[in-house]
């Protein structure tokens, strides 16, 4: 069941990855500190997608233990499972839409290991796992061999008897489908955090235009992201109350900044109203390339004079040839101080920005690797990255 309604989490964490299997689990038995049972709720939502009409995943079942090392087959593991396993398109998630998943009692204790356990493809469509790529058929999504081990992380749970720890699962479609060379296959890389399940957000309208991204930085580092509606209209949420930069962007358009957003606790901020869209106006590009390690994460930011850097565009490099390509407005972004509405917000253009980048590369691991670069409009740019 879907829900666009966010309750408030009794016990918070910080995001991390989940360790993510397409396989049947083993194990079971008891664990906890016997002193009572509590109640893991969680459900599932997404990030946006990078060129996707469709990205689906089944979801056999989420495993949790109290031990970060615990081996698959290990006692102790309690499980969430979906019986029929739950198909669900990740790119019906967006603007805090939610796919409930359900409810786990657990004995009380620190639960520091997750495993989101994934069904198998069949051979033929409907496959449990897919993509499908804008303008083309269902391909399905394979899962390199090392993911099928599993991929194990941390989180950081704590269950109290008698109480509810509530957390939603975000599964960046964006960082976990990686294309495959000119193969025409696609790799599922999972890349899923766990997040508590919280009322605070920001929401707001954009101009409709097609393919736009609104994402909500903090020191720029992407915190949520999400597509407007046909509307223009979005909401990112959940967020930990702070304070943070709105960003918002859509192809051969002008980058558009919101500094000193405010999030409250158990509030959603409204950044303008459907009378003040903010507009992204049309720009000229200029065309970023180059060649990386076949993990890596290649990121497109600006510095800004008033706000830092943010990130403007980011993609996971090809999982065969290592290629990544951006293109990238030239004019100058548009900046504005936060203003509660209905006070409109006044954007002013940062010139000294306009076709400025540093263009990151991140692989797990190592030191992240960073070339900084001016675009002139129409012009195409080399960048490649070496790691050890």
């Amino acid at each position: 069941m879907r829900t666009k309604t966010l309750s408030c989490c009794k016990y918070l964490a910080g995001a991390t990855a989940l360790a993510v299997l397409v396989a049947c689990g083993g194990g079971g038995g008891d664990g906890g500190d016997g002193s009572g049972t509590g109640t893991l709720k969680l459900a599932l939502t997404d990030a946006p997608s990078c060129g996707y009409d469709a990205v689906n995943v089944t979801v056999q079942k989420i495993r949790v233990h109290q031990s970060a090392t615990a081996a698959d087959d290990a006692s102790g593991w309690h499980e969430l499972t979906l019986n029929p396993a739950r198909r669900v398109d990740l790119l019906s998630l967006t603007n805090g839409v939610l796919e409930e998943l359900g409810e786990l009692p657990l004995p009380t204790g620190k639960y520091t290991q997750m495993r989101l356990v994934l069904a198998g493809n069949g051979g033929a469509a409907p496959f449990a796992n897919s993509v499908v790529p804008t303008g083309s058929g269902e391909v399905a999504l394979t899962t390199p061999s090392g993911q099928q081990s599993g991929v194990k992380m941390n989180v950081n749970i704590d269950i109290a008897a008698n109480q509810m720890a509530d957390f939603v699962l975000d599964f960046d479609a964006c960082k976990s489908v990686v294309t495959a060379g000119a193969s025409g296959r696609y790799l599922l890389k999972p890349v899923v955090a766990v997040i508590p399940r919280l009322v605070s957000g920001v929401q707001g309208f954009v101009e409709p235009v097609a393919g736009a991204t609104v994402t909500l930085q903090s020191q720029g580092e992407v915190v949520r992201a999400t597509v407007p509606d046909a509307s223009g209209r979005y909401l990112l949420r959940p967020v930990v109350p702070g304070s943070y930069t709105l960003v918002l962007t859509a192809p051969g358009r002008t980058t558009a900044v919101v500094t000193q957003v405010p999030v409250q606790s158990e509030l959603v901020t409204s950044v303008g109203t459907s009378t003040q869209a903010v507009a992204l106006p049309a720009s000229p590009v200029a065309t970023v390339n180059g060649i990386t390690s076949v993990d890596a994460w290649v990121r497109a930011l600006q510095p800004l004079a008033a706000a830092g850097t943010v990130e403007v565009s980011a993609k996971p490099v090809d999982g065969v040839t290592g290629a990544y390509s951006f293109t990238l407005p030239t004019a100058a972004p548009l900046v504005a101080p936060y203003a509660a509405a209905p006070t409109p917000l006044v954007f002013t253009a940062d010139a000294g920005a306009a076709g400025r980048y540093t263009i990151q590369a991140r692989l797990a691991g190592q030191a992240d690797k960073q070339q900084a670069l001016t675009l002139g409009a129409g012009t195409t740019q080399t960048v490649n990255f070496t790691f050890p």
